[in-house]
């Protein structure tokens, strides 16, 4: 082999910072031309799936926060909703309305971190700056419902943990007011800067025949046009109540990418304005002692209260036997969560379905032929996160 053909390997991460995480990225290069690119996963395993079944079905709810740490509340909805399957159970139409305005507030919190994150791997830092001010918003509205900001775990089997608290919903619809204006200053940055445009268009194009293929979801999936919204194709929470748009995109790149996720977070808005409009009154848990943990302020003063939370805690639920599948529309893409119950307080087998995860597979096809620089754009435009890939 001569020199000028002689191929050079390099290993990108797993620990550098535009890796999104601890992935090993194995590249192998003639000159700056990737020529071949395996992902080399496995460096986060912390076996999740494992540990939900040393745990009642209430104490998994902190583990799926963890999966897609940048989306808790997605991870948490999934879950729910396949217990609740499992169980046979309906929430409370308020509980209903509060898990839609909270899951599409995490949906525009995590396209913010991937738009901020994005942006910088390439060069621009400054949409950081601006991304991340409507997202702290966000994270104190989380913290303000909660507790919590990162992981607010905020949704409970039946229903969610409490009611919002007084001004909530305004703060809320004030948010929703003035994000699409706030929106123009990315779009200033971005959407026409040459830089931008030629760091993206034309990069990590997929074709609707390999999106099939590769079994891809999400944002991914709907830059190359196919409009694969598991809210509109198989709807959960009641998302066939809302009128919101699934964008897609034309050309299946980098930049179409952009642009879609761009899209969503304005339909998100636009959903949470709705769930506002038609929140009603009443419960926000179902009313069975067997499944929802009772109100703090009567454990503290009522004995039967009191017991319930402790069998509760100590024994958990007993869902019946069998198994469930449920899917739903995380940030990132279709989030599947498989369970079967032998009848058990604690979950005989979990399987999660992580959009991360299969959408990380099609990294090497998109890299063969490219430069090495547009390796970065490439894990970017995926929106990895390797907690949600290795679980």
């Amino acid at each position: 082999m001569s020199e000028l053909t002689e191929r050079l390997i390099l290993n990108v991460g797993p620990q550098h910072p535009s890796t999104h995480g601890v992935l090993r990225v194995v590249v192998e290069l003639e000159g700056e031309v990737i020529v071949r690119c395996t992902p080399d996963i496995g460096y986060l395993h912390r076996g999740i799936e494992k540990l939900m079944e040393s745990k009642t079905y209430h104490q998994c709810l902190p583990l799926t926060d963890r999966i897609d740490y940048l989306a808790g509340s997605a991870n948490n909805l999934g879950f729910v909703l396949a217990v609740e399957k499992l169980l046979g159970i309906e929430v409370p139409p308020r509980a209903r309305y509060l898990r839609v305005i909270v899951a599409e507030m995490t949906r525009i919190s995590s396209h913010l971190f991937w738009l901020a994150t994005h942006a910088h791997d390439l060069g621009a830092m400054t949409p950081l700056f601006y991304t991340f001010r409507e997202r702290e918003q966000l994270m104190d509205l989380f913290e303000a419902v909660a507790g919590g900001r990162l992981f607010p775990c905020y949704f409970r089997i039946g229903g969610v943990a409490r009611d919002v608290p007084d001004g909530w919903t305004a703060a809320v619809r004030e948010f929703c007011r003035t994000f699409p204006e706030k929106m123009k200053d990315y779009e200033t940055l971005l959407t026409k800067n040459p830089i931008w445009i030629k760091r993206t268009k034309g990069v990590g194009v997929l074709t609707v025949d390999e999106v099939l293929d590769y079994g891809l979801s999400g944002p991914v999936a709907r830059g190359s046009g196919i409009a694969w919204d598991v809210r509109r194709a198989d709807p959960y929470c009641g998302y066939d109540e809302f009128d919101f748009l699934v964008p897609t995109g034309e050309n299946g790149d980098t930049y179409d990418r952009y642009l879609v996720r761009l899209e969503e977070m304005r339909q998100s808005a636009r959903i949470i304005e709705q769930a506002l409009d038609r929140l009603p009154s009443g419960d926000i848990i179902v009313d069975d002692p067997t499944i929802a943990y009772p109100p703090k302020t009567d454990v503290f003063t009522k004995i039967e209260s009191l017991i319930q939370h402790f069998l509760l805690v100590e024994e958990g639920i007993r869902p019946p036997k069998g198994e469930i599948f449920h899917h739903t529309e995380a940030p990132k893409g279709e989030l599947g969560f498989y369970i079967v119950s032998d009848g058990s307080s604690h979950p005989f087998r979990v399987k999660v379905r992580t959009p991360s995860f299969v959408n990380l597979q099609v990294l090497s096809k998109m890299a063969e032929g490219r430069l090495l620089a547009d390796l970065i754009a490439l894990i970017g435009t995926i929106d990895i996160v390797l907690a949600d890939v290795d679980r």
